[in-house]
């Protein structure tokens, strides 16, 4: 037996090594160059459209299964919501109310009905109704909580997690998405593991050399292009398809560039078209690892745990960056935290008090291909990025808006609201003055003071007209 298995165990080592240096050969030819010099063979593009022409045919037969079988497929909620609402104001609907069903109404003039009409400022039983009926609707569909689960499709891209009440319809859907589960986990998945390693190897490697040139100019020249070429490899470990627009926008140094945020790999989608100077929490283990060697060959913005807490140094630290115009344009998402693709929510103020020019990007992914949302109070980072890098592919649109810049009598926080709102209406989604922090907090009593502080007015502004008419 030991003569026997010692060629055996020979040829066994020849032929993987033969096949790991096949492997890595296709891997440098066909990706890992191309990402150096920014080129591509159109293979991404090819796949998408491969991917599509399937996914009609799943959703096509799906729907002819499901109507042979009698069984009603799932269609989501619209970004409209499940309850059709008109946009009104308070004191509207408050008339509306009184008019329809109290003996006098909110501007103190006589009803319908015969009686005395008292003054519009006292209390009216039938106001409440306004209030119960915002509360159901606010549990019934819910704006904010939407914006934190994973974005459901009506038609299947055989991803198990795509249409929860799946069922089986055909042999030969099953079949497919059987084959689907082996391409991606037993192809794509090792094929992506193997390049983000890549990536972030070459990352760490030629930032920490780097970061011992002398010759500023020098090392600013070689940060920027290992920076585009490992991110770019990054972007092709995901199998990100990116379209970029107006790229004549894009953020130039000594400005501040936000973005609306989906997905921690929002950083690579932008980094891979343009050099940015990151701004974040300091970490320990392999992040950290990251975080202190891309900073010796670039001024990123790093801070302590206990810094972040400190909104002046924060902002100092921020303002001084910018006002150094050789330096990169800081890449901030000021949401806070990642929402679902669908909405846009309140920007934190503190990176527009610095005045300096703000450049807006808004990204959009396209949610067929897998679902972009990092859901960071469901899944830790690890099992999130092995969910992407096993979903068919990263497809996304990033829009380069015109810098904007606070005008003469505009806050911070009016600025921001404008900066969201130009955002949001490019990228297609709804635009929401909500707290991100509510995806872990409870509602802030002052926005509960603010309904009670409008309807107060309303009445006491009311018996004012009337006591100077």
């Amino acid at each position: 037996m030991g003569p026997f298995m010692s060629p055996f165990n020979n040829l066994l080592c020849m032929l993987l090594g033969i096949s790991f240096t096949v492997w890595f050969t296709l891997l440098l030819v066909f990706i890992i160059v191309p990402a150096i010099f920014g080129l591509s063979f159109g293979i991404r593009s090819l796949y998408m459209k491969t991917l599509l022409k399937v996914f009609k045919w799943a959703t096509v037969r799906m729907e002819r299964g499901a109507k042979e079988k009698n069984h009603l497929l799932y269609k989501p909620y619209s970004l409209n919501g499940i309850i059709a609402k008109e946009i009104t104001s308070l004191e509207e609907e408050l008339k509306e109310i009184r008019r329809n069903g109290s003996s006098r109404e909110l501007d103190g003039s006589a009803s319908t009905t015969t009686g005395p009409s008292p003054s519009s400022s006292e209390f009216e039983m039938s106001d409440t109704f306004y209030f119960c009926r915002r509360g159901i609707e606010c549990i019934v569909d819910d704006e904010v909580t939407k914006c934190f689960t994973a974005e459901e499709l009506e038609s299947w891209n055989l991803l198990t997690r795509s249409n929860y009440n799946f069922q089986h319809i055909s042999s030969r859907l099953t079949v497919l998405w059987g084959l689907g589960v082996v391409i991606r986990y037993g192809f794509l998945l090792p094929l992506r593991l193997t390049l983000a390693i890549t990536g972030v190897s070459l990352l760490v490697v030629f930032t920490t050399m780097i970061g011992f040139l002398p010759n500023e100019r020098v090392k600013n020249f070689l940060s920027e292009k290992v920076h585009l070429m490992c991110y770019r490899i990054c972007v092709r470990a995901l199998t990100a398809i990116i379209t970029y627009h107006h790229s004549e926008n894009k953020p130039k140094n000594g400005g501040i560039c936000v973005a609306n945020h989906t997905s921690p790999i929002d950083v690579i989608i932008l980094a891979s078209d343009g050099c940015y100077a990151m701004v974040g929490q300091i970490h320990g283990g392999l992040m950290g690892l990251i975080q202190k060697s891309m900073v010796k060959a670039c001024p990123h913005i790093w801070f302590e745990r206990s810094e972040v807490k400190d909104r002046h140094l924060v902002a100092k630290r921020l303002s001084d960056h910018v006002k150094d115009k050789s330096k990169l344009p800081i890449l901030i998402f000021p949401e806070g935290t990642c929402i679902n693709n669908t909405s846009v929510m309140m920007f934190k103020k503190g990176s527009f008090e610095i005045g300096s020019t703000v450049y807006p990007v808004a990204i959009k992914y396209d949610p067929r291909f897998g679902d972009a949302f990092w859901n960071s109070s469901k899944f830790g980072m690890v099992n999130y990025l092995l969910r992407m890098m096993s979903s068919w592919a990263i497809v996304c649109s990033v829009w380069y808006l015109p810098p904007m810049s606070r005008q003469e009598g505009e806050d911070a926080m009016q600025f921001a609201n404008r900066v969201k709102a130009a955002i949001a209406r490019q990228g297609g989604l709804v635009d929401l003055l909500w707290d991100g922090g509510l995806k872990r907090g409870k509602v802030k009593d002052t926005f509960k003071e603010e309904q009670q502080k409008l309807y107060s007015k309303i009445l006491v502004g009311t018996q004012e007209d009337r006591s100077r008419s």
